[in-house]
């Protein structure tokens, strides 16, 4: 087993990791545990009650953070040319549609978030096999596929994030960063796990939100009442 170091020794000592702590209390713990030196991404695992191999069990949506996920997106609008004015207005950092598709079939995806237009899905669809793994496909139900490409670009930059349940039924979602303040932290997941709780499968039985953890990108996960989360 790995030696702790000193600050990994502090930061467990300031918590119990079998204690279930309120929304509030654990977005201030985050925090307090965090012994990294840089501006760490705060995550939330959230284990649903689900059986994702089950169509109508797949929990899929889009939310958008009340503060922004802190993280600078970088994001490719794949338009055509009468679109790029736009989509560069918008905030796009590339703008194109059959260079990129080229470039992407070459192995480039050094974006967070494709937007493209329904018009253009026929020459996209090609690129799924590289796209689909790397979770940057457009899907109209993540609103990454629409004719207001402006619009779409604009709430990726400023907080929209897309999330999914896994095959082991646990939804992982980047919520903050270690310098925001505990209330926007506790507010932007409290603004994903709403909906969340909305997105419940009516054929899901039993505890829906089995568990939920929140931590940075180099500490413990700290636990979380579920009761503690409106709409949970």
């Amino acid at each position: 087993m790995a030696k702790l170091t000193k600050k990994q020794k502090e930061a467990l000592s300031k918590y119990d990791p079998n204690q279930l702590y309120s929304l509030e209390e654990a977005s201030k713990l985050v925090k307090e545990v965090n012994y990294a030196n840089f501006d760490a991404s705060i995550d939330l695992d959230v284990r649903l009650g689900v059986d994702p191999r089950k169509a109508d069990q797949m929990v899929r949506g889009v939310v958008s953070l009340p503060h922004g996920t802190g993280k600078s997106v970088r994001v490719l609008a794949l338009c055509p040319p009468d679109k790029e004015e736009e989509a560069k207005a918008a905030g796009a950092d590339f703008v194109g549609l059959d260079d990129y598709i080229a470039k992407i079939q070459g192995g480039w995806t050094d974006v967070d978030v494709i937007v493209t237009m329904p018009t253009v899905m026929a020459k996209i669809g090609r690129l799924g096999r590289i796209l689909g793994p790397r979770g940057l496909m457009p899907n109209p139900k993540a609103g990454t596929v629409t004719m207001d490409i402006g619009g779409a670009i604009k709430e990726v930059k400023q907080g929209k994030i897309d999330f999914r349940v896994d095959k082991t039924g646990i939804i992982h979602a980047g919520v903050a960063r270690m310098s925001f303040e505990p209330s926007k932290i506790q507010e932007n997941a409290q603004e994903l796990l709403r909906t969340i709780a909305k997105l419940k499968p009516s054929s899901a039985k039993g505890t829906y939100f089995q568990s939920i953890s929140i931590s940075t990108t180099m500490s413990p996960g700290i636990k979380i009442d579920a009761s503690s989360v409106e709409g949970a």
